[in-house]
C-alpha cells in the first residue's frame, strides 16, 4: 500500500466517523463497534 492510498482511506475513514457524528449522532459508529466485539467473542469461542 503506498503512502497516497493510505492517506487516502484514513481521510475516507475520518469523514465517514464525522459524519455519522454530524447527521446520526454516532448511531452507525456504536452499532459496527458493537457488531466487531460480538465478532470478537464468537472468533475467540472458536479458538
Amino acid at each position: 500500500m503506498t503512502n497516497p492510498i493510505a492517506v487516502f482511506l484514513v481521510l475516507l475513514f475520518l469523514t465517514g466517523l464525522g459524519l455519522d457524528m454530524l447527521f446520526n449522532d454516532s448511531a452507525a459508529s456504536l452499532l459496527l463497534a458493537k457488531k466487531f466485539f460480538e465478532l470478537i467473542e464468537w472468533v475467540a469461542f472458536w479458538r
